[in-house]
């Protein structure tokens, strides 16, 4: 296989503005994203409406794992003001609920309390960078309107950015690149405009308690900015309430930084010529940033290294009509989920490019972002964010001791401290409970074993510990809930009282059953009460001879996800499930869902489901369904609306599905490609993947 040709045909080549579209470089830790000048000059050509904002957010942002803010609030609000008692089998629980509706528009808007919670931390832009034309006393803003010519071309090779256009009919030429270990930009641009007054403007925002809006340009008194010029640029210092960062800025050759607001800097130089080297540290910290041509190369280094490392799909000699597209997704999902996705932290849903919940991560989905790495022989870019549950282990005991559980309860929308948020849904969902053993387990089947076993030993057993205890003896077995909200949203109207989702049972049943293994393994006394519990867990209810989603009315809603059907495909088999009664429920949901209500990762999910049952043609029409919420971008991110532009967790359960696709699971025994049909139509090539469980 020439993996340098199957990247570089991906390669993403912009000749206009595309609104929802914009290309981006990155390192996990910090992403840039930029218009066609190849910097972030026209951030009103691609906006995110808010609907909980009068003032729209852009895609153009700079964002980082490390970089949050909070407003004032800390010593006002607490969860304590947002607990609500629920009945459960074992007697009365608190939850950390929400009353009040999430929008002020409506009848009863949220207490003071749970917009605060909900909104903070909140992910922070760092800085806008693009270009103008500096006068004597004003800046004037490039427009759209003075651009023509454009060719803007993502190599996904070097994983940089190469931007040439015509800028008032002269020539301009931007190279856009991200160092791989450290948060340091490059850019490198030329032109003759230079002379006649084209500069780069670096501004900085406070932070933003909207929805989808990681930046507020209103508020210039609310923060400080202080600048210290140095020999061969400045160091700026940043402070917003408690939050501080750094900026480091570097120019070459004969660079000039003028303080010309503010929170805004001009860059300008009398040359052809001007290498702007930016780097980004929280708190008093600050990058080491070398030059401009150190970071180029640092990024050529590492991205060829990615490609050739990691797994691989070729499916250029196919004769399907979708075997391009489907090429050009895992391409770009690859790429895109270790920019945005392989961080210290679980990764937002949007990522690095733009907020959406405000910047916070959610738990449920950290299984979509990163359950690909291990399968495409790249364990360590999920391991960033793995080892982040041993850090808020002790906040997720307090929470599970708190409501008379052992072990480890894991929340559900949360920024880097681990602490939830009110929410109607995210406390009552628990399918992101097995999620840590399921990625641990992953890893451990890699390259280093008994690393993974001693890494993630505690993090699996706690896990474990709160699942066996959370489950309720019954005449049927054991069951789960009330209260929970399943993977299955829709429900959360009825969340005290539901009972059985189909999914958590059976996940249940895997994941216990490995948490057990691990045990042994580490040579551990036995806990057969899980394995007890994973035998008699109570059986998912069968109606008209199909899957319902819960074991209580209304049973199976047609809305949001058909979570029935991850029972058996994102969890391997399990004697919970009957593969002829999963065949019929698949066969109901392709007859009969509502896909306008389906979110993007349903389209890997289901084509998982396919697979685990000997159906590949399904497989192939599920993943590449043409619906919108199954869209890729000519950038390859997978758009769910507006306001939700970009959806890594669709990107991410690609990767997955692709894998189970190509290189199957340990119950195939190494059968050849068995999520694609054997019509003579397919030519599957692969490497490096691992076998799912």
């Amino acid at each position: 296989m020439d993996r340098r040709a199957l990247v570089d045909r991906h390669a993403v080549d912009v000749t206009g503005i595309l609104p929802g579209s914009p290309l981006t470089v990155g390192n996990g830790e910090l992403c840039y994203t930029v218009d066609v000048t190849g910097l972030q000059t026209l951030p009103d050509h691609y906006p995110v409406p808010d609907a909980t904002a009068a003032v729209p957010g852009t895609l153009l942002a700079t964002l980082s794992q490390w970089g949050w803010h909070s407003v004032p609030g800390a010593d006002r609000y607490d969860l304590d003001q947002t607990r609500r008692a629920y009945a459960t089998p074992r007697g009365p629980v608190d939850y950390v609920d929400m009353r009040g509706d999430l929008t002020a528009t409506t009848e009863h808007p949220a207490s003071a309390a749970e917009g605060w919670l909900r909104a903070n931390p909140h992910r922070l832009d760092l800085a806008r960078i693009g270009l103008v034309f500096a006068g004597d006393g004003s800046a004037q803003n490039v427009t759209a309107a003075e651009l023509s010519d454009v060719h803007q071309r993502l190599d996904l090779w070097t994983g940089m950015i190469d931007s040439r256009y015509r800028l008032r009919g002269r020539s301009v030429r931007v190279v856009t690149a991200c160092h791989p270990d450290r948060d340091v930009l490059a850019v490198r641009i030329e032109s003759g405009l230079f002379a006649a007054g084209l500069a780069v403007r670096v501004a900085f925002p406070y932070g933003s308690t909207a929805w989808g809006n990681a930046a507020d340009w209103s508020r210039p008194e609310a923060h400080r900015t202080d600048v210290r010029v140095t020999e061969r640029g400045c160091d700026v210092a940043r402070t917003l309430d408690e939050t501080t960062y750094r900026v480091l800025i570097e120019t070459a050759p004969h660079g000039t930084v003028r303080r010309t607001g503010p929170h805004e800097l001009t860059v300008r130089t009398a040359l052809g010529v001007l290498e702007l080297v930016i780097g980004f540290g929280s708190g008093g910290a600050g990058p080491a940033l070398g030059s401009g041509p150190d970071v180029r190369d640092a990024a050529r280094a590492h991205w060829s290294a990615f490609w050739t490392r990691g797994g691989a799909v070729e499916l250029a000699d196919s004769a399907d009509d979708r075997a391009a597209e489907l090429e050009r997704r895992v391409v770009l999902s690859q790429y895109l989920t270790a920019i945005h996705g392989a961080g210290q932290y679980p990764p937002a849903e949007t990522g690095l490019m733009t907020n959406s919940w405000r910047g916070r991560f959610h738990l449920e989905m950290h299984w979509w972002h990163g359950a690909h790495f291990p399968l495409w022989g790249r364990p360590e870019l999920l391991e960033r964010s793995l080892g982040w549950y041993a850090r808020i282990l002790p906040r997720a005991r307090r929470t599970a001791r708190r409501q008379g559980y052992a072990g480890a309860r894991w929340p559900k929308q949360v920024g880097p401290d681990g602490r939830e948020s009110p929410s109607p849904v995210g406390p009552f969902l628990i399918w992101q409970q097995p999620h840590p053993i399921y990625l641990a387990e992953l890893v451990r089947r890699g390259p280093r074993p008994e690393a993974a076993l001693h890494r993630y030993a505690d993090v699996v057993l706690a896990s474990a510990e709160f699942m066996a205890d959370f489950v309720t003896a019954g005449p049927r077995g054991y069951g789960l809930g009330p209260p929970l909200v399943p993977a299955q949203e829709s429900y959360a109207g009825y969340r005290a009282g539901l009972t059985n989702p189909t999914f958590e049972l059976a996940y249940w049943a895997w994941a216990l059953r490995v948490a057990a293994r691990w045990r042994t393994t580490l040579g551990l006394a036995p806990q057969t009460s899980w394995t007890a519990i994973a035998d008699h867990l109570v059986r998912p209810l069968v109606r008209d001879g199909r899957y319902q989603a819960v074991d209580v009315a209304p049973y199976t809603l047609l809305d949001d996800h058909p979570s029935m059907l991850y029972a058996l495909g994102v969890v391997p088999p399990t004697a919970l499930i009957d593969p002829a009664v999963m065949r019929a429920t698949l066969r109901h949901v392709r007859e009969n869902w509502p896909w306008q209500t389906t979110w993007g990762w349903d389209y890997p999910a289901m084509a998982m489901t396919a697979v685990r049952l000997g159906d590949p043609e399904a497989a192939l029409d599920l993943l590449l369904m043409p619906t919108a919420k199954n869209e890729y971008l000519p950038n390859g991110h997978n758009r769910q609306s507006g306001s939700l532009p970009v959806y890594l967790p669709g990107n991410g359960g690609l990767l997955t599905a692709v894998a189970l696709m190509a290189r199957g699971a340990d119950a195939d025994a190494g059968r050849a490609t068995p999520g694609f049909p054997a019509d003579g139509r397919w030519t599957v090539r692969h490497e490096g993947l691992r076998p799912l469980p």
